[in-house]
């Protein structure tokens, strides 16, 4: 139900809150399906916000490190109804899929040897590789006009895949070109934010406190761990690997996958590159940001910890620890930053850099999608460097796993030729995997 308040419509939280219990229900397909579903909710069909708003909120959410899509349903409730909005809207985003992804953790560790839970994962690891290109092709259509923003793309892939350069470099340098486009080009008028409905919530009462109360929740979690438990124990890693995580992984929940999936795998040595890929494949076949899949490592983390045997309750304790630190950032990063750049809006240069910088994150998508490539398709892998600065991992040819390589086809056969939606195309390739499992035993 809608009120009219002074000429404008104003939006109930009661309505608010349900319609944020949809799209947490139905946030399946990554960022790019996620994004997709809140704009068509929100700007189509319930016409909260329009275009120029929504695409203002989202480039400075890719700015952010964290998943794009749940800061981005934070950044929306908050402006709609303040800190309760947007912490109702981040909560509904992440519960379902947690609670899932936590049921599915335990499965996995109880029954993962089963061959039919194995059968599974094997073919959840081939459609999340086309799911992947999906999503890089979806938001590259969406993001890659013009001559400016494909070239930031391609030199974004570059700098990660070949040169192995940090992140926030790469994210910093397309802010700097965008900005500078923009200072030494004429803002185009037609594209310029106009007053709407939402311009005096730019100072929300208690977004300052809330933001605060984020950061000492944070803060207090770390120290306590390390003054309890000391730096050798498993929970204080989590929470210092994930806190670190939620501070450096910029360019939303693909960039951050390869960040934990590396730091995961080669660094903790928590998990294998496989269960990587079995965890993102739990990930995707739930609602809510597939970050939720660093809440499986640290499950396993907390499980394997090597001061006692293997424990589902010391894995439970991981799972939600790993969730806590890993989302509570995402509420400060909103609370803090939202009401200022809600202010500068009208600023061509900082949009330009923002619009820059989405650009260049799906140079980081192409670079998951190959890694993860790699890593399903080949058993072995080698890397490559120069004295010019080229740092490279590349497949053994001889340890392709022609069965993977065969039914990452079919992935991609279901979903760009026979067009499938998300879980009939997760369900098929699980369907495949079973069947391999069991013809090979």
């Amino acid at each position: 139900m809608l009120k009219e308040v002074e000429g404008r419509q104003e939006i109930t939280f009661k309505e608010a809150f349900a319609v944020w219990v949809r799209i947490g229900l139905l946030s399946f397909g990554g960022p790019a399906g996620q994004i997709a579903l809140m704009h068509r909710t929100i700007v189509d069909e319930k016409k909260w916000l329009d275009e120029s708003r929504f695409l203002h909120a989202l480039n400075y959410c890719m700015l952010l490190p964290g998943p794009e899509a749940q800061q981005l349903a934070t950044y929306i409730g908050w402006l709609l109804h303040g800190v309760r909005g947007g912490l109702v809207a981040g909560l509904l985003f992440i519960l379902p899929g947690a609670l899932a992804i936590f049921v599915l953790s335990w499965i996995y560790v109880v029954y993962g040897d089963l061959a039919i839970t194995e059968g599974v994962f094997f073919g959840l690891k081939a459609a999340v590789l086309a799911i992947v290109l999906q999503a890089l092709i979806r938001i590259g259509r969406r993001t890659l006009q013009g001559i400016l923003k494909p070239a930031l793309a391609v030199g974004g892939f570059v700098a990660l895949f070949v040169f192995s350069l940090p992140f926030p470099l790469v994210v910093l340098s397309a802010g700097i070109i965008g900005y500078l486009v923009a200072r030494w080009s004429a803002p185009d008028a037609s594209r310029q934010p106009r007053p709407d409905a939402f311009t005096e919530t730019t100072l929300r009462p208690g977004t300052q406190q809330a933001a605060l109360c984020c950061l000492l929740l944070w803060g207090l979690t770390v120290a306590a761990l390390f003054m309890v438990l000391g730096d050798e124990s498993v929970f204080t890693q989590i929470a210092v690997f994930f806190s670190k995580m939620a501070t450096v992984t910029f360019g939303g929940a693909y960039a951050v996958l390869s960040y934990v999936a590396q730091q995961g795998v080669e660094t903790f040595q928590w998990l294998e590159p496989g269960e990587m890929l079995e965890g993102l494949g739990l990930a995707e076949t739930t609602p809510g940001p597939l970050i939720l899949v660093t809440q499986f490592v640290g499950f396993l983390a907390a499980y394997r910890d090597g001061a006692g045997e293997p424990s589902l309750l010391m894995a439970s304790a991981g799972a939600l620890l790993t969730t806590w630190v890993t989302f509570l950032p995402c509420f400060l990063w909103i609370f803090a930053g939202a009401p200022y750049v809600e202010k500068l809006r009208n600023n061509h240069g900082l949009s330009s850099a923002l619009s820059a910088i989405t650009a260049v994150v799906v140079g980081v998508i192409a670079n998951l999608a190959l890694w993860f490539a790699v890593n399903a398709v080949f058993g072995e892998h080698q890397r490559f460097t120069t004295g010019w600065g080229i740092n490279m991992q590349l497949p053994v040819l001889d340890s392709i796993n022609a069965p993977m390589m065969t039914l990452a086809v079919i992935a991609m056969v279901c979903a760009f030729r026979l067009k499938m939606a998300m879980l009939p195309l997760l369900g098929t390739c699980a369907t495949l995997g079973v069947l391999w499992v069991f013809w090979t035993q």
